[in-house]
C-alpha cells in the first residue's frame, strides 16, 4: 500500500492567483474623493459659482462618476455597481452630517459672543430689548418646568399606550388608536395650541401659564412616544414572553420584569426624540404661555417664558444686542437637548439587561 500511494501522481494545487482579479488599491476612494473635492472647486470657480453648496454637490457627482468609471476598467461592470452603491452613501452621509456641523458651528459662533455665566443666571426684567445686557434665566426655568411637565404627561400615557397595542390590543378599538395616534403625528403644533385654549383657556376661564402650554406639548409629544415604543416593544423576541410564561409568571409580571427592561433603550431613546422635538416649538407657547420677562418660578399661574420664544422675540427686535442674545439662547436650547439626550442613554446604559457573563 505504501508503494500505491508513492507512485500516485502527484497533483499541482490550484493556483491562488487563477481566480483573482484586478483590483484597486485600498487608498484609491480616498484619491477620487480628495482630486473630486478639487475639481468641484476648480469647475464651480470657472463658472462663476459663488455658492459653495453647488461646489459640494458637484464634487459629490464627480466622486460617483468617476469611481464607477475607474471601478468599470479595472475590476469589472459588477465590482462598479457595488462601489457606486457604497459612494451613494458616503455621500447621502456626508450630505447629511455637513449641514448640521455648519448648523452646529454658525450657532456657536455666534452664541458664545454673550453665553456666559451672567447670561445664564439673570432675566431679562428691566433690561430694554434694544440694550445689551440681560440674560435668560427665565426663559431656560420656563423651558424646563414646560418641557417636565408634558412629559410626566405624554410618557407613561404614551407608554401605557403602546404596550396595550402590542402585548393586548388586536381587535377594532387597537385599529381605531392606531389610526388616531398615526394622525396625531402629523397635526400642526398651532393645531394643538389652538385646542387647549379653546378648552382650558376659553371654555374652563383660565389664564395663561406654563401647565397650558405643557398640555399643547403633550398632545405633540404623545404620538411620537406611542409609534417609537410600539416598535421597540415588536423588536423583543416571543420566545422570551414565552419562557417567562411558561414559569407561570403572569402576563402583567412578564411585560413588566421582561419585555419592558429589554426593550428600554429603544423606548428611551423614543421619548428623548419626542422630547427634542417639542423642546423646539413656539407657536403653543406663543398662544397658550404669552412669554414675559419675569422670573415665573410657579408653572400654573402666570405668564412665563421659553427658549425658543425667547429666541423669536430678541431676533424679532432686529438690534445687534438682541440677534446676539437670539444666538445665546439658541445655544443655550442646543445644549439643553444634548444634555437630556446624554442623559437618558446613560440611563438606557444602566437599566438595560446584561448581556455578558
Amino acid at each position: 500500500m505504501s508503494h500505491a500511494i508513492q507512485d500516485r501522481p502527484v497533483t499541482a494545487a490550484p493556483r491562488r492567483g487563477s481566480l483573482a482579479h484586478a483590483r484597486l488599491p485600498r487608498w484609491t476612494p480616498a484619491a477620487i474623493a480628495v482630486g473630486s473635492i478639487a475639481g468641484g472647486i476648480g469647475i464651480g470657480a470657472a463658472a462663476g459659482w459663488h455658492s459653495k453648496v453647488q461646489w459640494g454637490l458637484l464634487a459629490a457627482l464627480l466622486f460617483v462618476l468617476v469611481t464607477f468609471a475607474l471601478t468599470t476598467k479595472v475590476e469589472g461592470s459588477r465590482q462598479a455597481k457595488d462601489r457606486v452603491a457604497t459612494s451613494l452613501i458616503w455621500v447621502s452621509f456626508v450630505l447629511a452630517v455637513v449641514p448640521l456641523l455648519s448648523l452646529a458651528w454658525v450657532t456657536i459662533s455666534k452664541g458664545m459672543d454673550v453665553l456666559d455665566g451672567y447670561f445664564l443666571t439673570h432675566s431679562m426684567n428691566g433690561v430694554l430689548d434694544a440694550e445689551a445686557g440681560g440674560g435668560v434665566y427665565h426663559a431656560l426655568l420656563g423651558t424646563i418646568e414646560q418641557v417636565g411637565i408634558a412629559t410626566l404627561i405624554a410618557a407613561p400615557i404614551g407608554l401605557l399606550t403602546a404596550v396595550y397595542l402590542v402585548e393586548y390590543g388586536g381587535g377594532k378599538l387597537a385599529q381605531a388608536v392606531t389610526f388616531f395616534v398615526d394622525v396625531m403625528t402629523g397635526i400642526p403644533s398651532i393645531v394643538a395650541g389652538l385646542f387647549i385654549l379653546a378648552t382650558w383657556n376659553l371654555m374652563l376661564g383660565f389664564g395663561p401659564s406654563g401647565f397650558a402650554g405643557a398640555m399643547a406639548l403633550a398632545i405633540l409629544m404623545m404620538p411620537v412616544v406611542v409609534r417609537s415604543t410600539e416598535e421597540m416593544l415588536k423588536l423583543v423576541p416571543n420566545e422570551l414572553r414565552e419562557a417567562s410564561l411558561a414559569l407561570g409568571i403572569p402576563k402583567w409580571r412578564t411585560i413588566l420584569k421582561v419585555v419592558l427592561p429589554t426593550a428600554i433603550g429603544g423606548i428611551t431613546t423614543g421619548v428623548m426624540l419626542a422630547v427634542a422635538r417639542i423642546t423646539g416649538e413656539t407657536a403653543p407657547v406663543l398662544l397658550l404661555v404669552f412669554g414675559t420677562k419675569l422670573i415665573n418660578p410657579n408653572p400654573f399661574e402666570g405668564a412665563q417664558s421659553s427658549l425658543p420664544l425667547y429666541v423669536y422675540e430678541q431676533y424679532a427686535v432686529g438690534t445687534d444686542a438682541a440677534v446676539a442674545r437670539a444666538w445665546a439662547a439658541a445655544l443655550v436650547l442646543i445644549a439643553f437637548v444634548m444634555i437630556l439626550n446624554l442623559v437618558a442613554r446613560g440611563i438606557a446604559r444602566w437599566k438595560a439587561p446584561k448581556t455578558g457573563r
